[in-house]
């Protein structure tokens, strides 16, 4: 792949150079046949049409597959399903269990008759809040979760050597480390396709631009008409859909509550649940603040942002890749899509860490804070290719300050380097 270089702006022009995809192995592969060798059972939760069904094509065979949104399947459940369970009790894959909260229950009695077994079933859940409370409240310490997403970057362009997550994962990396490991995906068009069209897999292997364009308006429509009517039955449709207009504008910025219900016309409690819908549905990843600093006065407001970059440039109404370049929230959807990115890499790998942002009443702010087994590690985001040192002020004393190891520009240079001693910059093509 040729190498990008200078401003990513001038490699770019209004026509778009699709590429489609046919085979794409999924990350979460090697993370689901490893849990299955440790747990009993297996959970692929995360947002409609990521492939969490395609996925289950991965279990070794003699594995059977039962799908509660085809009614056959669900009636032969469904009729009892302890029965069921007693009857095939092992190697057995249930695809969207929320249907059928009744088996729940019955999967923990099933665990428990045969406790030290492992690997007997798979259960896959999308698009309802309600799913974790039930697996909390049955299956807590017989299941293991792997949250899914659509196609990561990593993905979409696969190479044998080490992602940036993986990297940040061994707690010996340091930030030269960093730059001598890591090798380009593609080149900065190709990152920038992603950009725009988001990782919703079936767009990306049925390829046209008006096949994406109108799989993403059936996408919002289904979610809407379908999921969240059937979820939330008293809710307030109209309302909600104009919250979902509003969702694209708030992407990437300090949530306040307040403005969001006088905007809706609605009480501020009724505007947080619409957003506590969108977080357990999937489709808004809500970032908390990082506070562990009692020295400094820190930001309290959450930020969230869409998990898609595809469905926001869909809800703004954003044509092509020029358009998204002038738009005025152009800087907040590629800052989401970089953080989603790492996010999305960590969750396959089966990393256990916390996503925070971190911003003082002064004005020191750090994109996204990882928090958990690869210790504590800053990351910011940047669009251009030249990151100047003022630029990472922020950057440098959240690294001083909570001792990390190390810290990380995500941008569009040609290349990864060293910006400081313990800060990598790397471009996004090669994350």
């Amino acid at each position: 792949m040729s190498q990008p270089t200078g401003d990513p702006a001038k490699t770019l022009h209004s026509e778009t150079s699709s590429f489609i995809l046919h085979d794409v192995r999924r990350a979460y592969e090697p993370l689901l046949l490893e849990l299955l060798e440790e747990f009993p059972c297996v959970g692929l939760i995360g947002p409609r049409q990521c492939g969490k069904t395609t996925l289950l094509q991965a279990l070794p065979e003699g594995w059977r597959r039962y799908d509660l949104e085809r009614a056959a399947d669900l009636q032969v459940v469904a009729h009892d399903p302890d029965l069921f369970l007693r009857l095939n009790p092992r190697r057995v894959a249930i695809d969207e269990c929320q249907e059928l909260p009744e088996l729940f229950p019955a999967l923990r009695v099933a665990i428990d008759e045969r406790r030290n077994e492992r690997g007997r079933f798979v259960i896959t859940g999308s698009s309802s809040p309600y799913l974790m409370r039930s697996i909390s409240e049955s299956l807590a310490g017989r299941i293991a979760l792997v949250e899914m997403a659509p196609f990561s970057w990593s993905e979409v362009r696969p190479h044998d050597g080490p992602s940036l997550a993986k990297l940040l994962c061994d707690r010996t990396t340091t930030a030269a480390d960093v730059v001598d490991a890591l090798r380009p995906r593609g080149d900065v068009r190709d990152a920038h396709e992603y950009w725009f069209w988001g990782g919703y897999p079936e767009p990306w292997l049925r390829g046209t631009d008006r096949f994406r364009r109108r799989w993403q308006e059936q996408y919002v429509r289904t979610y809407l008409e379908r999921d969240v009517a059937r979820l939330f039955p008293g809710l307030d449709r109209n309302r909600f859909r104009l919250f979902l207009g509003l969702l694209g504008g708030l992407s990437g910025r300090m949530l306040n509550y307040s403005e969001v219900a006088r905007s809706l016309g609605v009480s501020q409690p009724t505007a947080r649940d619409y957003f506590e819908i969108a977080h357990g549905t999937f489709l808004w990843r809500r970032l908390p603040p990082f506070d562990r600093d009692a020295a400094r006065r820190v930001v309290k407001h959450p930020k969230g942002y869409l998990r898609d970059t595809g469905l926001l440039h869909h809800l703004l109404r954003i044509p092509d890749l020029d358009a998204l370049r002038v738009h005025p929230q152009m800087g907040p959807s590629w800052e989401g899509m970089v953080i989603e990115e790492i996010l999305r890499q960590l969750n396959a790998l089966g990393v256990g860490f916390d996503p925070y942002f971190y911003r003082t009443s002064a004005g020191a702010e750090v994109d996204l804070v990882l928090e958990g087994e690869l210790g504590v590690i800053p990351v910011e985001v940047k669009y251009g290719s030249v990151v100047g040192r003022r630029e990472l002020r922020s950057l440098r004393d959240f690294v001083a300050e909570q001792g990390c190891r190390l810290g990380v520009v995500v941008n569009n240079d040609s290349a990864p380097r060293l910006l400081d001693e313990r800060i990598v910059g790397v471009p996004f093509s090669w994350v």
